[in-house]
Order: structure tokens, then sequence, then C-alpha cells
């Protein structure tokens, strides 16, 4: 194993794990999803069925990344960001796996702690989601939102987003 594994995670068949990422208590990696190299995947992480997460991510406590989520490299996910796959869940009947909603977390993306992104969506490249902020649309490259639902902060009260370009390097 070229990974850390917690021993109380439980990894499913069928799952590649980078070489330099750490799984964490309790959590859980369903089969045939994919983490890159150098992850960190919190305590109490599930990873739905097919996920496939990039290199140098780090996904912080109880956060959910269901089926139709797709992580790509150098992504922040705070504690407890919820993702969701169904546009209109209900109990009463069984949910077909194919339609699952498709949700895109472009390179370099911070969710904050406690977001919620609704499934369909795509996060650009190197935006930040505020903690406790609701993502109904899809978001721009390079973009700083915040609240419920979300909305853009000017950049021009960003000085053209130095700070978020700060944290990225």
């Amino acid at each position: 194993m070229k990974y850390f594994k917690h021993k109380t995670s439980l990894i499913d068949k069928n799952c590649t794990i980078g070489k330099n990422s750490k799984i964490w208590h309790w959590s859980h990696i369903s089969k045939n999803s994919k983490i890159g190299f150098n992850c960190t995947i919190g305590q109490n992480v599930f990873i739905g069925e097919d996920v496939k997460i990039g290199n140098n991510v780090k996904i912080q406590n109880n956060v959910s990344v269901y089926q139709g989520v797709t992580i790509e490299d150098d992504v922040f996910c705070g504690p407890s960001v919820v993702f969701t796959n169904v546009k209109y869940p209900v109990a009463k009947k069984k949910i077909n796996k194919k339609n699952y909603e498709k949700t895109l977390i472009k390179k370099g993306a911070t969710l904050g702690a406690n977001s919620t992104i609704l499934c369909g969506i795509t996060v650009g490249e190197n935006s930040m989601i505020g903690a406790g902020s609701v993502v109904t649309k899809n978001i721009k490259k390079d973009t700083i939102v915040i609240g419920n639902p979300c909305y853009e902060l000017k950049k021009k009260k960003l000085k053209k987003n130095k700070m978020l370009k700060k944290y990225k390097k």
C-alpha cells in the first residue's frame, strides 16, 4: 500500500488510491472510485461509487461525495460540505442511478465549511465558495461567492481577487 488507511476506514473493491494519500477514521470509499495522489480524506467522509477525485485534494470531516460528482486537482472541501446528485429526491420510489446529475468541481476551487452544492453545477477553476453558502447555479472561473442563494462578490472590492491568488500559490 502506497497510501495510509486508518484501521476504522472501509475501502471497497476496485478502488484506485494514489500514492501518499491518507484515508482517516470511519471513512468509506465505495467501489470503482478513484482518488489521486497526495489527497487527504478526513474523518467520517463518504465517497460514492464511481466518484473521481484528482490529485492534492483535501476533503475535511463529515463530507459525502455522491456518485455523479467529479473533483479535479488542488480542491479544498471544508468540513461538512454537502453535495447532492438528484434534483427532486423522493422517498416513495427508487431513483435510477442513470438519472444522477453530474457535478464538476474544477481545479483549485475552495468550498467553505458547510456550503451546499446542488447537483448539475460546475464550480469554476480557482473559485471560492464562502462558508455556509448554497450554490444553485454554475460559478465562473476565479469568482468568489457567498450567501443563500450565493451571489458573486464584486471584484472591485476584492482588488482583482488578490486575496484568492495569495492562497492559491
